[in-house]
């Protein structure tokens, strides 16, 4: 095996590892991330949870809850704002993959909230 922990049976080294420091910078800047989102779509009656993480590969999985899972426009939030957000503020960040969950009824779900706003960092 060599040095680094590089060593693989195609001769493709490929990116270096990260360090457990890195790691944890990286989740914690994601988690400060998803805690700036966060009041925005309580705002609407929702909720938006950190899933999973895999800081290696950039891969970054999401869930919204309560209001936003009956929502005509929960994909858009997704897509056109979590992951944009994410995307353009953590530049490790390659992919944000997303659900709903169901745990609200939907007549309740359309008398909850009115948009927020999301501040920069």
């Amino acid at each position: 095996m060599e040095e680094h922990g590089l060593d693989r049976q195609d001769g493709d080294a490929g990116p270096p590892a990260l360090d457990d420091e890195e790691r944890r910078s990286r989740l914690a800047q994601l988690q400060g991330l998803m805690d700036l989102m966060r009041p925005a779509v309580q705002a609407d009656g929702g909720d938006l949870v950190l899933v999973s993480a895999d800081v290696e590969s950039g891969v970054v999985e999401v869930q919204l809850q309560g209001a936003c899972s009956s929502c005509a426009i929960s994909s858009a939030t997704l897509q056109g704002g979590v992951e944009r957000i994410l995307r353009d503020r953590l530049p490790w960040v390659t992919e944000v993959t997303g659900g709903l969950t169901e745990t609200i009824d939907p007549y309740e779900s359309a008398s909850l909230g009115q948009g927020a706003y999301v501040p920069r960092l």
